[in-house]
């Protein structure tokens, strides 16, 4: 399966992952965090992250797992890297 948005690197999409799971668990707090707490330009500029989904290319997908254990690579070009997930309600929340 290919995850969405495609990144280059494990790491760049373990640390989206987790900065998704940071993010649903306090939204406000999370801004709040990240930002310069005297600017609230720098508030407003904050970019929220975003749910890392997934899909299976090709004349075999439509029926991916929406919740429990998924297997992943990535680039989508050429694969470089490969991981498993945990999935719940079709977003990653666990990338090992």
């Amino acid at each position: 399966m290919h995850v969405h948005p495609n990144f280059k690197t494990k790491k760049e999409f373990k640390v989206a992952v987790e900065a998704w799971n940071e993010y649903a668990k306090n939204p406000d707090g999370w801004v709040l965090r990240n930002a310069a707490p005297s600017s609230i330009v720098a508030v407003m500029g904050v970019k929220r992250p975003r749910q890392v989904t997934y899909y299976q290319p090709g004349p075999f997908g439509g029926n991916e797992v929406r919740t429990g254990t998924i297997y992943v690579e990535g680039p989508h070009e050429y694969h470089k890297w490969y991981a498993q997930c945990t999935v719940k309600d079709g977003v990653i929340i666990k990338v090992k």
